[in-house]
């Protein structure tokens, strides 16, 4: 009897222990260089903030909830759309906003540049639909005069569904793939829409990691407002009067004292969701964004940072900056050969007629060598490589063209690929003019012709 309880145990043991083993390595990502790295994210991606690569996914195209993540995309809209100056006023809806919340009241006016520093720092829900109504009711006709203190709730679900109309527009965009807002603040929702046969389609709010990188590369580098993005992301505390009180804004964004380089980041958190962060790391020319989604849920809010350290550590131990404007991979515009035109005008009768190319826009700065401050930050192109990546290229030229050609038309391009992976394109125009043979060319060139025979 005793032996059967010990072999019970013995086998119930090693179940537990087995189960225990798949938990503890299924977070394992295997390396293309044989290291290993363990994480806690349900998605996680490490991208090349300036070329857009991905060089670590997991998980990295699977839809799932976001959080106050969704924020940055709330911010960077309104930074386009909005005067920092400008002022709104807060309806009804808005101040029934759940926490985290700056405490607004119906009626109450703020000025925009604050709000902004309440999106960002602390976070606020009720900032982001005050902030989202104030630029959707733009869009409606019925409302765009209207203050929105004087919004129903039903006017306020219309200026932010307005809103996050432009937040879908934006990420469509700056290519993401499977993305889709709802909320400008990142409150798990739901929405039903009714599609062109009657059917009901039922959409969550949600982005991929990949996306969301996508999102904030976006913010850092290609907006026409980055600068103010940062700005405000960076800021370790704001403080503000309004309405008679005042307000003591703090920045939660840990990361950016935790890594020499830390850049700017967005954190966020619902039952739904779990821990999420958004982060991005400028060092040495590279800019690094990590995106984490699902990284654990209470009580384990620092699992996100230890994510985030631990790609941007790897990132920084195996990626160097290769500009795309260094010699060594630009094709030699010299080497380019020339192209026969057909029914072209050319020196002489009977002689054929060859195209010149060129290789137009190589005037991109490189980064300035030494090191690298938030001034030069985005210039130039480049990539991120590991030792032993190469990048190739491939010029496809057309053996004749029909003339005439105009000075500046495009006629080939030249494609670069690192591995099969499609990274640039140039393209190949013609350096000159070449007209087509016609009557009065004929004739010029046979009394040419004639008088040096005579």
């Amino acid at each position: 009897m005793k032996k059967k309880r010990k072999r019970f145990l013995m086998r119930t043991f090693a179940i537990i222990a087995g189960i225990c083993m798949l938990v503890m390595t299924k977070n394992v990502r295997i390396f293309a260089d044989g290291g290993e790295l363990e994480l806690y994210s349900t998605a996680a991606v490490l991208m090349d903030g300036e070329s857009g690569r991905i060089l670590y996914g997991k998980g990295e195209r699977v839809p799932l909830a976001n959080a106050s993540t969704t924020k940055i995309l709330t911010c960077i809209l309104l930074l386009e759309h909005c005067d920092l100056e400008e002022e709104l006023s807060v309806s009804g809806y808005a101040a029934s906003m759940p926490k985290v919340r700056l405490g607004m009241a119906r009626g109450e006016t703020y000025r925009m540049e604050d709000l902004l520093y309440s999106l960002m720092l602390e976070s606020h829900n009720d900032a982001a639909v005050a902030l989202a109504e104030h630029v959707g009711k733009r869009y409606l006709t019925e409302l765009s005069k209207k203050e929105e203190k004087d919004f129903t709730k039903e006017e306020s679900a219309l200026a932010v569904k307005a809103f996050a109309a432009l937040m879908n527009q934006k990420a469509s965009q700056i290519g993401c793939e499977d993305t889709y807002f709802i909320t400008p603040n990142g409150l798990d929702a739901t929405e039903e829409i009714t599609m062109c046969d009657g059917t009901l389609l039922t959409r969550e709010h949600h982005v991929t990691a990949v996306d969301l990188a996508r999102i904030l590369s976006y913010a850092i580098l290609r907006s026409t407002k980055r600068e103010e993005f940062l700005r405000i992301t960076r800021k370790t505390a704001h403080s503000f009067t309004a309405n008679g009180r005042g307000y003591a804004l703090n920045n939660h964004n840990a990361f950016l004292s935790m890594m020499d380089g830390a850049l700017t980041g967005k954190t966020g958190f619902t039952g739904k969701a779990g821990y999420c962060y958004a982060g991005a790391l400028y060092r040495d020319g590279r800019l690094f964004v990590v995106a984490l989604l699902g990284c654990g849920w209470p009580n384990n809010r620092d699992y996100k940072w230890k994510d985030c350290k631990k790609l941007m550590e790897y990132g920084l131990a195996n990626y160097q900056r290769k500009a795309l404007s260094d010699s060594d991979v630009l094709a030699d515009e010299k080497e380019l050969p020339a192209i026969r035109v057909l029914e072209a005008q050319s020196k002489d009768l009977g002689c054929r007629a060859w195209l010149e190319t060129e290789i137009p826009g190589r005037d991109t700065a490189a980064h300035p060598q030494g090191e690298i401050t938030l001034e030069h930050l985005g210039e130039g192109e480049g990539i991120l490589l590991r030792p032993g990546e190469e990048i190739t290229h491939v010029v496809r030229l057309p053996s004749t063209l029909e003339a005439p050609v105009s000075k500046g038309d495009k006629v080939g391009e030249i494609t670069y690929f690192l591995g099969q992976e499609v990274i640039w394109t140039e393209d190949v125009t013609a350096a000159e003019d070449v007209r087509k043979i016609d009557f009065v060319w004929c004739l010029k060139r046979i009394c040419l012709e004639f008088l040096r025979l005579s």
